[in-house]
């Protein structure tokens, strides 16, 4: 009896932006109307209350039968609305839809940032190419904590990308998360620049990459889904900080490991002044907080001319690829081994003798770090075997 008079009920459903795939526009309402039928004109032979009673009974089914309806539909809706958004993203990319960056690559692997087993020889420290990617949020290249695909593995092991490049292949064939690939030569030196450009689109806005840590059993530095829009407008210009990660897939702790297989593997993790917890490790520094970064990158969104074509990026602070790096010095103390067994007492019959120990230096000190200590140590001693 409550909804007798009702003559329609209309639901209106105003959305958030329109999704990529989602059909839905954001500046036209959605409206849902139940309508309920009008009482027929000629009732029967029943009489007129209790055609009214039955009718009206009948209305309230059918406003519960269109109100599930209704309710039905709206949840249908909004659930393939949410299902039309970036996995994982807080927004929506409403940025033109291309944008082309110039991403360069800033290697800060001094001997005096980081001094400690700094590889000099067979081969130097150096980095290797780029391989990065533009995707949507539905592609990742590699994640801390999570385990490294073979691609990643055989790039951070050996610098092969061929694996790692059929992965991304593959991932933008099926699930169209990918946009483009871009690379950039390796750098011959622990420090020095590389440089390339990327496009991204407003649905493959995200942008990670590699590059391996040369030598190194499986260590690399990189980014994972930086995303370059921010709304309705692209960013202008962002530099990160890069630190070295484990790829969990070698067990060596130094910059020239042997090939040993960490069996089960492991997942990425960053490694820091700390951690390994073990005094072997390369950038095991236990004095520092943080580790000084190993390398930068940095992306300036390129300008485009009357002409339509992007315009270069002419700021790069070094005309060569060394970049003296002035500001990190990492003080290393020196590393002495251990005590070797004491030697012969040396000495006259019935006099006091001496003997020697000696260790030697196993690291030696950088950038005003503790000198090393005494290698020798004498004691007094009795002569044996004396006649």
């Amino acid at each position: 009896m409550l909804f007798a008079n009702l003559e329609s009920v209309k639901i209106t459903i105003i959305l958030g932006p329109k999704g990529p795939s989602s059909g839905i526009n954001s500046k036209t309402p959605t409206v849902f109307s139940c309508r309920p039928t009008q009482l027929p004109a000629k009732a029967g032979a029943l009489p007129l209350p209790v055609l009214q009673r039955k009718y009206l009974g009948m209305e309230n089914l059918m406003f519960v039968y269109c109100s599930c309806k209704v309710i039905w539909t709206l949840l249908v809706t909004i659930l393939g609305y949410a299902s039309s958004l970036p996995v994982g993203d807080d927004s929506i990319c409403t940025a033109e839809e291309l944008a082309k960056y110039s991403i360069i690559f800033t290697g800060k692997w001094s001997q005096t940032a980081f001094p400690k087993q700094y590889p000099l020889y067979r081969p130097p420290a150096q980095w290797s190419s780029m391989l990065g990617v533009t995707h949507s949020s539905d592609y990742s290249m590699w994640k801390k904590n999570e385990y490294a695909s073979n691609g990643v593995r055989d790039f951070a092991e050996k610098g092969e990308a061929w694996v790692l490049m059929k992965e991304i292949e593959e991932a933008g064939e099926k699930i169209q998360s990918v946009h483009g690939i871009f690379s950039a030569p390796a750098i011959s030196s622990g420090t020095g620049q590389t440089f390339t450009e990327l496009e991204a689109h407003s649905r493959h806005p995200l942008v990670s990459f590699v590059v391996r840590i040369v030598p190194s059993p499986d260590w690399f530095v990189g980014i994972d889904s930086l995303n370059l829009c921010e709304g309705d407008h692209w960013m202008e210009e962002v530099s990160v900080d890069l630190f070295p990660y484990d790829a969990g897939t070698d067990s060596g702790f130094t910059f020239s490991s042997p090939n040993f297989a960490t069996i089960p593997q492991d997942t990425v993790t960053e490694i820091t002044c700390s951690s390994p917890s073990h005094p072997a490790n390369s950038f095991y520094y236990p004095k520092l907080k943080i580790l000084p970064p190993i390398a930068q990158v940095t992306m300036v969104k390129l300008k485009k001319n009357q002409l339509g074509l992007s315009a270069p990026y002419f700021n790069l602070p070094a005309k060569s690829n060394e970049i003296i790096d002035s500001v990190s010095e990492t003080p290393l103390d020196c590393e002495v081994s251990q005590w070797s067994s004491w030697g012969l007492c040396r000495g006259l019959c019935r006099k006091t003798g001496t003997k020697i120990r000696t260790r030697f230096v196993l690291l030696q000190p950088a950038n005003n770090g503790m000198p090393c200590p005494n290698l020798d140590e004498e004691t007094g001693c009795e002569p044996e075997n004396c006649v």
